[in-house]
C-alpha cells in the first residue's frame, strides 16, 4: 500500500499528469510484487473503458461542442439578458441563468466554463465589471453543470457504484435549483454591498417575450400530458407537439425556445423510457445537428470537423484515465489497501453524519489534487461499503461526491475551470484565485444543505419511482 499510494502522490507532486502517475504506480507495484500476470492487467484496463453507460461521455463531450458551434451559447445569452439583466448586476445573474441553461445540454463544469463564460466574462468587463467578479461568478456557476442532468460525473459515478444514472440525473435538479437560487442571492448582497445597477434597460416587451419561450417550453410535455388523457397515443402526441412547437418557433422566430428544449427532450424521453441516459446522449448530438444544420444553420464542414476532433481529444483523455484508475483502484484492492482505509473510517466513528463530515472534508482536499473522474474511480471503491453499512442512500452519496469535486475544480494545485478561466480573463492563478474565494460561501452552504437533507436529492426520483 505505501509503495502504491506513495509512488502515486510523489509523481504527482513532481507534476506527473494524474493518469500516468496512476499507471507508472500501479506498474511499478506489480514489477516489485508480481501481484498479476500482465493479461489480467490488461483485461482490467478494457474492463474499465468496455461499459455501456461509458458511451454517453463521447456523445454528450460531442453534443456540447455541436452546441457551442451552432450559436446555441450566444442565443442562450441573449435570452438570459432578456430575462434577468434588468435587475440590480444583471449580467452577473445572467451569468448564472445562462449557466444553468447550459448545464442542460453540456454536462461539464470546463464545457460551461470554456463555452458561455467566455461571452460572459467579455461581456460583464465590458459593461464596466471588474475582471475578479467576472471570473469569480463565472467559476462559481460552472459547478452547476455537472448537477443538472445531463451530467459526466454521474455517469461514471452510476457505472462505479452500480446505481441508477437516471436516478442521479433527476436527484440533480433540486440540488441544483437551490445552488442557483444561492447563487442569485450572493449576486443581489454584492450588488447592494457595492452599488451595482441594472445592465440592460427593462423593457416590458423583451421580459415579456423571454416569459413567453419559459411558457411554451413548459407548454410542450402538459400539451402531451393533455392529449394522452383525451385518448391520443403518446407516439402521436410527441409528434403533434414537436410539429406545434416548430411551427411556432419558425413563426415567431423565438431567441432560444429550441435551445431550451435540450433538457426538456433529454428528461422527458428518460422519464417516458424511449432512451436510458446512455441514449439520451444521442439524442441530444441529434438534437444539437437539428439546430446547427436545419434550424440556425451556422454549422459548416470545417466546424462539423473541429468539434468532432475536439470531441476525440477530450474522449480520450477522459478514457484514459478512467483505464488507468480502474487498475490503480483494482490493486488499491488486491493490496487490502481499501479495506484498510475503510476500517480506519469505522474506527474513528459509526454514526453515518459524522461520517458525511469526514467524506467532505476527504473529497474536499482530494478534489484539489485529482481529476473528477480519477477521484471518483478510486474513491468509490474504498467508500460506498461503508456507505452502505452505515445506511446511506448511494443517490445522495453520489450528490455529495460530485459536488465537493466541483468544488475542488475551482482550487489550485490542478483546479482545471480555475486554470481554464485564468485563460479566457488573463488573470494570473494567484488573482482568480483570490477571485473565487467569495463565490465559494454559496457552494458550502449548498453542500451543507445537501449533504444534512438527504430528501434535497432523493424525493423527485422517489417521487418519480427510479427509487424505492
Amino acid at each position: 500500500m505505501l509503495l502504491l499510494l506513495g509512488c502515486f502522490l510523489v509523481l504527482m507532486i513532481v507534476g506527473v499528469p494524474v493518469a500516468i502517475a496512476m499507471a507508472v504506480s500501479s506498474v511499478l507495484y506489480i514489477v516489485v510484487f508480481g501481484a498479476a500476470p500482465d493479461i489480467i492487467v490488461a483485461q482490467r484496463m478494457i474492463a474499465g473503458v468496455e461499459s455501456f453507460p461509458l458511451l454517453a461521455v463521447p456523445f454528450f463531450i460531442l453534443a456540447g461542442n455541436l452546441m457551442n458551434i451552432a450559436g446555441v451559447t450566444g442565443r442562450i445569452y441573449s435570452f438570459a439578458v432578456a430575462l434577468v439583466g434588468w435587475m440590480k448586476g444583471g449580467l452577473a445573474q445572467v451569468n448564472i441563468i445562462g449557466s444553468v441553461i447550459f448545464s442542460g445540454m453540456s454536462g461539464t463544469a470546463l464545457a460551461d466554463a470554456a463555452g458561455i463564460g467566455t461571452i460572459e466574462i467579455k461581456a460583464m468587463k465590458d459593461h464596466g465589471y471588474p475582471t475578479e467578479v467576472a471570473v469569480g461568478v463565472t467559476a462559481a456557476s460552472a459547478t452547476l453543470g455537472p448537477i443538472f442532468p445531463p451530467s459526466l460525473p454521474f455517469v461514471i459515478y452510476g457505472m462505479m457504484a452500480n446505481v441508477s444514472i437516471g436516478a442521479l440525473f433527476m436527484a440533480g435538479i433540486l440540488p441544483g435549483i437551490v445552488m442557483t437560487l444561492l447563487m442569485m442571492i450572493t449576486v443581489a448582497v454584492f450588488a447592494y454591498k457595492y452599488g451595482w445597477g441594472s445592465d440592460t434597460p427593462f423593457a416590458i416587451r423583451k421580459l415579456f417575450s423571454a416569459t413567453v419561450e419559459i411558457v411554451v417550453v413548459f407548454a410542450f410535455p402538459f400539451a402531451i400530458y393533455l392529449m394522452t388523457l383525451a385518448g391520443v397515443s403518446l407516439n402521436v402526441a410527441v409528434l403533434v407537439a414537436l410539429a406545434a412547437l416548430l411551427a411556432l418557433d419558425w413563426w415567431f422566430d423565438f431567441e432560444a425556445v429550441m435551445a431550451l428544449m435540450t433538457p426538456v427532450i433529454l428528461i422527458g424521453g428518460m422519464t417516458l423510457g424511449w432512451f436510458t441516459p446512455t441514449e439520451a446522449a444521442v439524442a441530444a448530438v441529434i438534437w444539437s445537428l437539428f439546430l446547427g444544420l436545419v434550424r440556425y444553420r451556422t454549422m459548416t464542414f470545417r466546424t462539423l470537423a473541429k468539434a468532432g476532433f475536439d470531441t476525440i481529444e477530450t474522449t480520450a483523455s477522459v478514457l484514459f484515465i478512467v483505464t488507468a484508475a480502474s487498475v490503480f483502484a483494482w490493486l488499491l484492492t488486491v493490496s487490502q489497501a481499501a479495506a484498510l482505509l475503510s476500517e480506519a473510517f469505522l474506527s474513528i466513528t459509526e454514526n453515518k453524519w459524522v461520517f458525511l463530515i469526514l467524506v467532505n472534508l476527504l473529497v474536499l482536499f482530494v478534489g484539489c489534487f485529482l481529476d473528477t473522474i480519477a477521484a471518483i474511480t478510486i474513491l468509490v471503491p474504498i467508500l460506498l461499503p461503508i456507505v452502505l453499512k452505515l445506511g446511506i442512500d448511494p443517490v445522495h452519496f453520489g450528490l455529495i461526491i460530485t459536488l465537493n469535486l466541483m468544488i475542488g475544480l475551482l482550487h489550485p494545485p490542478l483546479g482545471m475551470v480555475l486554470f481554464v478561466l485564468s485563460r479566457v480573463a488573463k488573470l494570473s492563478v494567484e488573482r482568480t484565485t483570490m477571485a473565487i474565494l467569495p463565490w465559494l460561501v454559496p457552494l458550502f452552504a449548498a453542500l451543507l444543505a445537501i449533504t444534512f437533507i438527504p430528501e434535497l436529492s432523493l424525493w423527485l426520483p422517489r417521487h418519480m419511482g427510479l427509487l424505492k
